[in-house]
């Protein structure tokens, strides 16, 4: 298989593109700077200079390709709007229109259990659950209008799937995770109501196990959630995490509906105004991290064959092992 990958020097596509070297798969990798070249290149993909806003640039790099994974995205947790916009629906478009025009046969689409986000709870949520007409946020409503036009253009030719995963953690992350270590060391972590809440997780390797069953398995119109089986504690999860990385969250905490006070007013200001740097939190995060969400997987495990391979205990072990050969480097 030839596959081309978008989002090839994040967190996903480097490990997606080091499983394709491994099956003995090729892959080309879209670059945007120096430092994504080097990403991908060392990850095992072929680099190719280009990014998103170019339809004819990523027609040449999907020429002769079999699949495009997609995981681009802008994910950060504070952004302009027409910043999530660009990136997550008119860059998926382009993806679109590329794949269509150079003969490709399947796409995978990055999606994210946050398209559902509408202030109702997310407890063993599956695909069933209509993604809403109002998301809260700018990141669920554009990421929720990218899966909507993926999977619309599902055709007989033109094989289109979603991927769900929640919470993606595991050796590596360089997004989810260096933000919570950094709020500890600073003294700015806290719990929401005590973090004694359920969460469904999905370890990187299980994610790229779930994107390449979809690529090869997957019904053309459908989304799949991905996890590592059963939900975990919140607050057990992340201080298992936390601890991995030498650094122990504490037990300071705030009331759910204070800091359901504290992001309302903080979407406001931000968006309002425009203050400079991430406000304290979002509404948005608040509903992913703040309360309970679990989703089903038993979707991709009946129709894709879907194991979730990598368990938890293994995954925080590497996490580590990881963190203390890193250490050892820097003394």
């Amino acid at each position: 298989m030839r596959a081309f990958v978008t989002g090839g020097s994040g967190f996903v596509g480097r490990h997606l593109i080091a499983a394709l070297k491994a099956r003995g798969d090729t892959s080309l990798a879209l670059a945007r700077s120096p430092e994504a070249v080097a990403a991908v290149t060392a990850a095992g993909a072929e680099p190719f200079e280009g990014d998103l806003s170019d339809a004819g640039r990523l027609k040449e790099g999907m020429a002769g390709c079999d699949v495009v994974f997609h995981s681009a995205a802008l994910v950060k947790s504070w952004a302009r709007r027409a910043d999530y916009y660009e990136a997550n629906v008119r860059g998926t478009e382009r993806v679109l229109e590329a794949a269509v025009s150079a003969g490709v046969k399947r796409l995978v689409h990055v999606s994210t259990e946050a398209v559902l986000v509408d202030g109702t709870p997310l407890v063993r949520a599956d695909e069933t659950r209509p993604l809403p007409e109002r998301p809260i946020g700018d990141y669920p409503s554009t990421k929720g209008e990218a899966e909507r036009r993926v999977l619309s253009v599902n055709s007989a030719s033109f094989t289109t799937v979603a991927v769900r995963p929640r919470l993606v953690w595991g050796k590596g992350d360089t997004s989810v995770l260096p933000q919570m270590v950094d709020a500890v060391k600073s003294g700015r972590f806290k719990w929401i109501g005590g973090g004694r809440y359920l969460t469904s997780t999905c370890h990187v390797a299980n994610c790229v196990e779930g994107m390449l069953l979809a690529a090869e398995k997957g019904r053309g119109g459908q989304a799949y959630f991905l996890t590592d089986g059963e939900p975990v504690v919140f607050r057990d999860f992340v201080t298992a995490m936390l601890e991995s990385q030498g650094v122990a969250p504490g037990n300071g905490s705030m009331p759910f509906g204070l800091a359901a006070t504290v992001a309302t007013l903080s979407d406001l200001a931000w968006g309002v105004f425009g203050l400079p740097g991430r406000p304290p939190i979002s509404r948005t995060e608040l509903l992913l991290i703040g309360r309970e969400v679990t989703v089903s997987d038993e979707k991709a495990r009946m129709e894709l064959g879907y194991e979730g391979r990598m368990p938890r205990g293994l995954g925080l072990k590497e996490m580590a092992v990881d963190f203390q050969e890193r250490a050892g480097r820097a003394a």
